[in-house]
């Protein structure tokens, strides 16, 4: 990778392509990134290691055999995904000041980074129904979300979010660049790269508004329309105990729908409409984006699972050999 401040160009028929462009970290914190590079790699380190703990603990206890759990590790899986996705250009600039990404390497990130987040939004939406199902219908639960069914819930997730976003690359191809190279973050990002074009856009604007909306935004409104039906039946239940119970079941799946939900629709924002947002801002959302979700869904599910905090202290014993 070049360090050079200055991008080449390539010539191609009617068009200019840039053959790379420069990533940006911290704006204004330039000096600091070895110190900064801290705290992400302990929220990288939190990501991977609490992640594979999950898919672990999951795969090796037979009683977290259920839809809930299975739901569980596809949000793991792809919360892996996106912290691996980022990993590499993230702290390469922070440790090595390694600015320059390839065009290709860099539709390519930013492909593979919406398709988990749109992955991730669907997977949380499942996980919504999953609960609704368990509160509302809890004995024919095992029956409507059985192994097969769960199957082929997670590929057509993974289905519609390559399909949908896969003219994406090919509309930025087609796009003419120039001047500017500079990406905002250090990540690739799709209204992003289509800023720094100097071609019409609008195919490119709204292609992206509508599968935004028609994905994320739709998951959203469904996930809020799953917790109005929840605790419309939850507040039909006989005792307070049972509300409080059926109630606790959801509290860590809420989290992680506000910590995945809250800082994407905000950047999306930013990219659209924040042209006056100062540039600290709009980095700062960006990392707490793709970084905050899968560093802490793990220790949601950690802390407010008792059936996940039990199966990881009966592999810690196991592992420790101590008899408790």
């Amino acid at each position: 990778m070049e360090q050079d401040s200055r991008a080449t160009w390539e010539f191609n028929g009617s068009f200019h392509q840039p053959s790379a462009f420069l990533m940006l970290g911290i704006p204004g914190l330039e000096a600091l990134h070895p110190w900064i590079s801290i705290p992400f790699c302990a929220l990288y380190l939190t990501a991977l290691l609490g992640n594979c703990m999950i898919l672990f603990i999951i795969r090796r206890t037979q009683s977290l055999h259920e839809p809930m759990y299975y739901f569980l590790c596809m949000l793991a899986v792809t919360d892996l995904g996106l912290a691996l996705c980022t990993l590499p250009t993230t702290l390469g600039l922070f440790w090595f000041n390694l600015r320059s990404i390839g065009f290709d390497a860099c539709l390519a990130q930013m492909y593979f980074i919406h398709i988990l987040s749109f992955i991730e939004s669907s997977v949380l939406l499942a996980m919504a129904f999953d609960r609704f199902i368990a509160i509302s219908r809890p004995l024919r639960h095992p029956s409507i979300l059985t192994k097969a069914t769960v199957t082929k819930i997670g590929l057509a997730i993974v289905l519609r979010g390559m399909v949908s976003l896969l003219p994406i690359p090919f509309l930025l191809k087609r796009l003419t660049y120039c001047g500017k190279t500079e990406l905002s973050h250090s990540f690739c990002f799709h209204p992003d790269i289509m800023n720094l074009a100097c071609a019409d856009i609008k195919v490119n604007v709204f292609y992206g508004m509508i599968i935004l909306l028609s994905t994320v935004g739709m998951d959203f409104i469904f996930i809020v329309l799953s917790y109005i039906l929840i605790i419309k039946t939850v507040v039909s239940l006989a005792t307070k105990e049972e509300c409080l119970k059926a109630l606790n079941t959801c509290v860590s799946h809420i989290c992680a729908v506000l910590v995945f939900f809250i800082p994407m629709i905000g950047l999306s924002m930013i990219h659209r409409f924040g042209r006056n947002v100062p540039p600290l801002v709009n980095t700062l959302v960006a990392y707490t984006y793709l970084l905050i979700p899968p560093a802490l869904n793990p220790v949601i599910y950690s802390i407010k699972s008792s059936h996940i905090r039990e199966a990881l202290l009966r592999a810690l014993r196991r592992t420790s050999g101590v008899d408790w």
